[in-house]
């Protein structure tokens, strides 16, 4: 479920680090740069990038900006073609079964097998469909803090790192203390220090 769901599940992030003088300017270049690139005419195995929070489809932003007063929503779009591990062994079989026949020979060695292997693969990569799966993301520039809407571990890995790659800033996660920390600001701090867990029957 993503930012204009009903009900969605989202993870808080700090954003640590300055912003660049002329930060819009920047984001558009960064942003173009750094958007959705489609692979489904080619072979390539994954492509991630920025796209519209309204339009997979629309990694330019000529229908909608990510710009929405002091926010920043994107979506990080990620397709992937992935090769089943029981497939890939079929085959890989198969055509060990049609050599060995071919040739008249016992057994292939290990070299001649890896070969197959890479074949294969290649073979059913270029058959399979890349498989889309689009994150909306919400930056509150003001506040630098950054709603990510998923709680996938592999997702949110994959974003710190092309977030860091894109704008050149880092996303901290928040667990609830630190974001209670950040809420009652640096005065009021010692308040969480002072807190014992309660056991509720």
């Amino acid at each position: 479920m993503g930012l204009f769901s009903s009900s969605a599940s989202f993870v808080r992030y700090a954003v640590e680090g300055e912003l660049p003088e002329n930060f819009w300017d920047f984001a558009a270049g960064q942003i173009a740069r750094y958007s959705f690139r489609d692979i489904d005419d080619s072979y390539e195995e994954q492509s991630m990038g920025w796209v519209s929070v309204h339009n997979m489809f629309d990694s330019s932003f000529e229908y909608s900006s990510y710009a929405v007063g002091d926010y920043l929503v994107l979506s990080l779009r990620i397709d992937e073609r992935k090769v089943s591990k029981a497939a890939l062994k079929k085959f890989c079989l198969k055509e060990e079964e049609r050599i060995k026949k071919e040739r008249q020979i016992p057994r292939l060695n290990r070299s001649q097998r890896l070969e197959i292997k890479e074949n294969m693969k290649l073979m059913l990569t270029k058959r399979a469909v890349p498989i889309p799966s689009v994150y909306d993301l919400c930056w509150n520039l003001s506040e630098g803090t950054l709603l990510f809407f998923s709680t996938n571990k592999k997702a949110q890995a994959l974003l710190e790192d092309y977030f860091k790659e894109t704008f050149g800033l880092y996303l901290v996660l928040q667990v609830p203390y630190l974001t209670a920390m950040h809420l009652v600001g640096p005065d009021e701090q010692n308040i969480l220090a002072d807190l014992k867990p309660e056991i509720f029957v």
